[in-house]
């Protein structure tokens, strides 16, 4: 293909948030096809995509050019209105919402873009400070430069200024004000060096709603040419590209609705041009050609003589500036480099010592601390060992880095453990980052890090979630915003965000918009056709009949564009002070510096990623021994092995017992039965276990041949003598990847290095070919026999690169094994934690029935006893604990009115709801939610609905309700009469949340005088420029209640139990039932009686098998269960098709049932969208404890209970209900031709919708939707 010079220099990505359509290595290879050599990336307000387009370009021989599109604040132009006041435009009905400037308009009071080019190094860094200063100036979400705010940036003149059709001077274009238009150039004269400022001419040739006039036309370009030859500057010729094709243009149809949040057809999508809605498709990536043809008349339309020749100009100089801003990725973009914080700042060296002599003083010195008396000579020759690896790559001052972040959130008393690879070095071992022994455990250092592996090494710190903010923020309190930044992460479209968009954009029904969205599965937005033809689920729903095509090829348009950006919730960065010189920042939703990369890119940029994951599982631990020790005075050391041995039989007793509800990474289904059929008997045991549920072993057939072993089915095999060693802790089936190590090492003959390299290469079709190339002779040479190389490798192709890291899996055990002892020793303390801190896959309700099972009692909520998480008191009999339930779990509650209940009866407990009215000051929707629940069942001793029923003269819940709405009416009347004496203003106070928001916006103001009455952001002391300080007042996250002044003591208003204030209406108390569903809606649980007690004459009448009895069935026996569901999987299983989990609870305990693929077709929709089921099935015995159900069918249990009701007798009715369960249902809609399955490079196939949320609402959720309720109170 013959070169095209012509250069883009104008370009929007997806990454140009809901505005551009197509992804950058679209761009590039739509530029590369045109045989372009050079592209650029301008998106608007950021560089989120750059790294990404960097990459495609190098790929493709590209030069890349990278910019920003910023809004600018006007400066030059009359203001029209006061800018100080807010917009007096009508609010957008139908939930609509201006969130972004207004489009252009003729007068110049819309807002003005302009386009920012980086030249060299210096230029890339400028820009970056340039963007990072702009988010982090105002509001947080609306960036917008100011002239003077842009000065420092564009001083050094590294940085191109680009005034297009959007910008001030394209404002006088279009007024026809070529005066307008000079004095729009001035300022930015001021700044800038003439050869740095350039106006961009655009074309799409629109015909324009002024006759031919204004932005996006010809001759409103050529004017703008001719402004740019009176003012002496240069011209280019640009597209605002917005999307590689132009059969793309509906895409941006629908984003500019979806961003504008306006239907299509809108009046604020009726104003068309580059930066504004489209007026055609010609905003695409257009050839050289094509440009040379829109250059040819602009310069025609302006007057310049010869067109042709003045179009050829107007292309040179655009390709001039191109040439003059290419970037070289490693040279200006540092890429291929590596930046480590300062060494003095990470662990406190002075400037005589290095990295290396310093790191391996600490290690040293910790020996005798790990491991005590033990024979040295293997900790030494492994400690040297890693120690030279180490310094060969350079890494000492990141592992300096990684034992400084762990060490201070040891000083903090935050719980902590490593997780990955990383586990396997015995350098982190002795640094404390990691607390598993790799000598102990085998683990090589190898598969972390090695001098033949190019990326950076990846050090997982797991964190207690509750406190991870409170880590961030101590992170950038020691190393400061220059060096320090949270990692972003941008939310794409899948099919469920796309059907919204769309949906909206089309003007349709929201109710049908939201029933067509939960009705798929969380696929990508691409696969939305193929999933209507493959899913039974679908099938049945009649959106796959054609008549919705036009709406899901915009759906599918849609897939992976970014729709937000947000903070990833582990990844932090650590650099040098140079840090913002590569990587611009703004603030997240919680006010913490965030770079605009994502974990790839930062990475790529050679910056130190440390993951700091906050694990539920790890404050659920904290909580339960802070619990031990509040209520029973034991102090434990989880991780002091002399009290939490790793060889406790009891523990081991309950892990193999399944009953590991709530233990970290052992809970789910499968893992549940993976445990009962092995029995655990050792710590590796756990480590073996973990390693085989994940998707390569399933997919890979690993379990069956060990578990055969295990029980004493089979004996072990072992292809050679050599490989006995490698496979024996595993019963001679490969699980780890570091046994494909040492066989790949033992056999070929190389360091663990190579073959660690060699791992990696399985994992592809290439790879794994040129492998086998490379081991068959090596293998041979070594003397070994070819038939036995030939089974050796058909088990390392088998293998692929499935399997799981040992270090990894050893390093999710030690969790694992602490969670399991403290159910086992300390079950109430341990699920008070579960319940606090919800780490697991299943509801509430489900852990408290399991907390029941285990002989903990349930505690309901008390106003005078329960707290902002579950606590543990002694239970009545005093024999055990109980778990009393929290006031954050009722439905809407704030943290700020939760702290009022508590430290309000600090002083003294409530005495009555009126003096609870007044002390704790909550709203009347949460009083009522709370009498409901039964937070004052205490207060007026209130027993149960059954014994409450026939109580004369004593208050009842409903009573309390009666009076809340008294309450509540005397105090709107004091209230009503304050305001009317002048006074009730004195106590309204403008919420935080809108102070900053106001404050920020004020700062952003175009206004001058606005923005200098508005107060300086505070600077960080540790961070030059306040980035840390700045991004902190954009904070968007509610603050934290404030700490009470003075306690309130209990108000006596004569309304006390037993009092003569106090008078019973004489309403029924609720009954048990109706308790139980006002539960349910306000706390998500049922604590008074199960959800399926109400069914159990009709489970009983029908002989369904509870949980607690089917270990007493018979094996392949057909059976019937029944329960709530609590959660559903589609796990990926080696035959490629797709599998359903279903886990409903009956009261007794949880139940597996597994659909097949013959069982989903008729019953799949029943599965996934109602939420009380009774299923039938075979059931299946495996192991000891292993039991699970192979499901042939599922019903709505409400709707066969009704069914069972309206017979005339017990006997017609379970008639009925066998006689319908006997009705095979029609499968829905025509089964597809052929089944999609996708074929990994070894040959084995997984369902394309495996491990994907399923449809409808979360299962988690499941209480809230058992019954359906009206808007008022119960009762």
């Amino acid at each position: 293909m013959s070169r095209d010079p012509f250069v883009h220099l104008h370009v929007a990505s997806g990454y140009s948030l809901r505005y551009g359509a197509s992804h950058p290595h679209v761009l590039v290879e739509r530029a590369a096809e045109h045989g372009m050599d050079t592209l650029a990336l301008t998106d608007r307000n950021g560089t989120y995509g750059a790294v990404r387009f960097v990459r495609a370009a190098r790929r493709a021989g590209i030069r890349p050019v990278l910019g920003v599109d910023l809004a600018v604040a006007p400066v030059a132009l009359p203001a029209g209105p006061s800018r100080s006041r807010p917009d007096a435009r009508r609010t957008p009905t139908r939930g609509g919402a201006f969130r972004e400037s207004p489009p252009e308009r003729a007068d110049g009071s819309g807002g003005s873009r302009v386009t920012f080019l980086a030249s060299g190094r210096d230029g890339w860094a400028a820009l970056c400070r340039m963007v990072s200063a702009v988010h982090l100036a105002g509001e947080r979400g609306r960036p917008v430069a100011t002239v003077e705010g842009l000065a420092p940036h564009l001083a050094g003149g590294h940085v191109l200024v680009l005034l297009g059709p959007s910008s001030e001077l394209g404002f006088a274009a279009t007024r026809r004000r070529d005066d307008l238009g000079l004095a729009a150039i001035a300022p930015w004269l001021d700044l800038l060096p003439r050869e740095n400022l350039v106006v961009e001419l655009v074309s799409h040739r629109l015909g324009g709603r002024r006759g031919d006039w204004g932005p996006g036309t010809s001759p409103h370009a050529a004017r703008m040419a001719g402004v740019a030859r009176t003012a002496g500057l240069t011209t280019v010729l640009t597209n605002a590209v917005r999307y590689a094709d132009r059969l793309d243009a509906p895409t941006i149809d629908v984003l500019d609705a979806a961003r504008r949040l306006v239907p299509l057809g809108s009046a604020g999508l009726r104003d068309v041009g580059p930066a504004a809605a489209r007026g055609n498709a010609e905003g695409f990536l257009k050839s050289g050609k094509q440009m040379g043809e829109v250059a040819e008349e602009i310069c025609r339309l302006a007057g310049f003589g010869d067109g042709r020749d003045e179009g050829r100009r107007l292309l040179a100089r655009t390709r001039l500036v191109a040439d003059r801003c290419a970037l070289d990725p490693r040279r200006d973009l540092g890429i291929g480099e590596v930046h480590f914080p300062e060494l003095e700042l990470a662990s406190g060296a002075t400037h005589d010592q290095t990295a290396d002599t310093l790191l391996r003083r600490r290690c040293e010195a910790a020996i005798d601390h790990r491991y005590g008396t033990a024979p040295r000579m293997r900790i030494w020759t492994r400690l040297d060992q890693e120690l030279r690896t180490i310094a060969t790559l350079g890494y000492a001052s990141y592992f300096l880095a990684v034992a400084d972040v762990t060490d201070l959130v040891a000083r903090m008393g935050i719980r902590r453990a490593a997780r990955g690879s990383g586990a396997g070095s015995l350098v982190t071992y002795l640094l404390g980052i990691s607390g598993v022994d790799p000598l102990r455990h085998g683990l090589l250092m190898e598969r972390f890090l090695s001098p033949l592996r190019a990326s950076l090494p990846d050090i997982d710190v797991d964190v207690e979630s509750a406190r991870r903010e409170e880590v961030y923020r101590a992170i950038l309190d020691r190393y400061g915003g220059e060096r320090c930044a949270t990692v972003s992460m941008m939310d794409t479209y899948r099919v469920r965000h796309a059907v919204r968009d769309v949906g909206a954009a089309l003007g349709m029904p929201p109710g049908e918009i939201d029933a067509i969205a939960k009705a798929f599965p969380h696929v990508r937005a691409r696969e939305a056709r193929r999933a209507l033809r493959d899913l039974p689920e679908l099938r049945v729903s009649g959106l796959g009949d054609g008549a919705l095509d036009r709406f899901f090829d915009l759906v599918e348009r849609l897939d992976g564009l970014p729709r937000h950006i947000a903070m990833h919730p582990c990844g932090v960065v650590l650099s040098d002070a140079t840090l913002l010189d590569r990587t611009p920042v703004e603030a997240s939703w919680a006010g913490f510096p965030m770079s605009q990369f994502d974990k790839d890119d930062v990475e790529e940029l050679g910056l130190l990623k440390l993951d700091v994951l906050g694990i539920r599982m790890q404050s659920a631990m904290a909580h339960a021994v802070a619990e031990v020790e509040r209520v029973d005075g034991v102090r434990i050391d989880l991780d002091d092995e002399s009290q939490v041995p790793f060889d406790d039989p009891a523990t081991f007793e309950l892990i193999s017992s399944a009953r590991t509800l709530g233990v970290f990474q052992i809970e789910s289904p499968g893992q549940r039965e993976l445990v009962g059929k092995s029995g655990i008997e050792t710590f590796d045991d756990i480590v073996i276990d973990i390693s085989l549920f994940r998707p390569g072993p399933v997919k890979s057939d690993m379990i069956t041949p060990y578990l055969e072993v295990k029980q004493g089915w089979m004996s072990a095999r072992y292809l050679h003598d050599d490989l006995r060693p490698i496979l024996e802790q595993t019963r001679g089936v490969v699980v780890f990847h570091e046994q494909v190590m040492e066989i790949i090492a033992r056999f070929a003959g190389v360091s663990l290095a190579e073959a660690d390299e060699k791992r990696r290469a399985l994992g592809g079709t290439e790879g794994m070919a040129e492998t086998r190339t490379w081991f068959f002779p090596r293998a041979l040479a070594r003397g070994y026999a070819l038939a036995l190389v030939e089974q050796v490798w058909s088990v390392l192709e088998a293998f692929a690169s499935f399997g799981f890291c040992k270090a990894h899996a050893a390093a999710f055990a030690l969790p694992t094994y602490q969670s399991a002892w403290l159910k086992t020793h300390w079950p109430a303390h341990f699920l008070a934690g579960v319940l606090t801190h919800d780490p697991g896959m299943y509801p509430k309700r489900l852990i408290l029935d399991d907390a029941r099972q285990l002989g903990v009692g349930v505690l309901g909520l008390d106003v005078n006893a329960s707290a902002s998480s579950y606590l543990v008191e002694p239970s009545a009999t005093g024999d055990g604990h109980a778990i009393r339930l929290s006031l954050a779990d009722v439905k809407g509650i704030a943290s700020a009115e939760v702290a009022r209940i508590v430290e309000a009866r600090d002083g003294a407990p409530y005495a009555s709801l009126s003096d609870f009215f007044h002390r704790a000051r909550v709203s009347r929707p949460i009083l009522e939610r709370l009498v409901l629940a039964g937070g004052f069942d205490g207060v007026y001793g209130i027993g149960s609905g059954e014994q409450a029923v026939h109580r004369r003269g004593r208050v009842t819940r409903r009573d309390l309700l009666l009076q809340v709405a008294e309450l509540n009416h005397h105090a709107r009347s004091i209230d009503r009469g304050s305001r009317a004496r002048g006074r009730g203003s004195a106590t309204r106070r403008t919420p935080p949340a809108a102070a900053a928001a106001g404050a920020a916006a004020a700062r952003n103001s175009s206004d001058p005088a606005l923005r200098a009455e508005s107060g300086p952001t505070e600077r960080h002391a540790l961070a030059d420029g306040g980035v840390w300080a700045r991004a902190a007042a954009q904070s968007r996250a509610p603050a934290q209640a404030p700490r009470a002044d003075s306690v309130q003591l209990t108000l006596r208003l004569g309304d006390e139990p037993g009092e003569p204030g106090e008078r019973p209406s004489g309403l029924p108390e609720m009954t048990t039932l109706e308790r139980m569903r006002a539960e349910l809606e306000i706390l998500g649980l049922d604590v008074s009686q199960h959800a399926v007690g109400a069914y159990d004459p009709f489970l009983d009448a029908l002989g369904v098998t509870r949980s607690r009895d089917l270990l007493r069935r018979r094996s392949r026996s057909e059976l019937l269960v029944a329960g709530v569901k609590v959660a559903t999987q589609t796990p990926p299983v080696r035959s490629g098709r797709r599998v359903v989990f279903l886990t409903v609870d009956d009261g007794t305990g949880p139940i597996d049932a597994t659909f097949f693929e013959d069982a989903q077709g008729p019953y799949a929709t029943t599965v996934f969208s109602s939420w009380l089921l009774l299923v039938r099935g075979e059931l299946r015995r495996t192991g000891r404890r292993g039991v699970s159900l192979r499901a042939t069918g599922a019903w709505d249990l409400p709707a066969l209970h009704g069914l069972w009701q309206r017979a005339r007798s017990g006997e017609d009715g379970v008639a009925l209900v066998r006689a319908e369960l006997a009705r095979v249902p029609e499968s829905p809609g025509d089964e597809p031709a052929g089944r999609r399955v996708l074929v990994h490079s070894s040959g084995f196939r997984v369902s394309p919708y495996s491990d994907t949320r399923p449809a409808g609402d979360p299962a988690k959720d499941v209480a809230r939707h058992l019954w359906h309720r009206s808007p008022g109170s119960p009762g």
